[in-house]
Parts: C-alpha cells; structure tokens; sequence
C-alpha cells in the first residue's frame, strides 16, 4: 500500500485528508484545525485546496445546484 503524503511535515496522506473532508472540512483553514496539515512551512495548502476542489467537500453539491449555502442551511431547518 503506497501512502501519498500532501503534508510532508506532519506526515498527513492525501487519504487523511479526504476523509476530513468527508467529515465536514471544507476549507484548508478546517483541513487544519483537524490534523495540522499545512499550519508549518505552508507548501500542502495548495494541494488541499487541490484535493478540496475536486469534489471532496460535500458544499459542491450545493453549488451544483446554484443554491446559496446559507439559503441550504434554512431549508434544512
């Protein structure tokens, strides 16, 4: 099993990463406060926002849909 490292500082994986994501991530800044990935030298933000961009977040869903997230969260309660 080979391990795709994103934050080589503090040794998080690309999976870590989308698993965080899955849990409700949704910004490098919430990718940070869950594992400290990219809060170092800085070089894996950009691949987050990478990873975060291609569909990791499930916001995207919402913006598939042209809706406003705030409008989403309304709907929801």
């Amino acid at each position: 099993m080979s391990r795709v490292y994103i934050c080589s500082c503090f040794g998080v994986t690309e999976q870590q990463v989308k698993q965080h994501a899955a849990n409700g991530a949704c910004t490098p800044r919430q990718i940070a406060s869950a594992c400290k990935a990219g809060t170092d030298c800085g070089s894996c933000v950009r691949r987050i926002q990478a990873l975060l961009g291609r569909g990791a977040c499930p916001r995207g869903e919402l913006t598939e849909q042209a809706k406003p997230a705030l409008a989403a969260l309304d709907e929801a309660a």
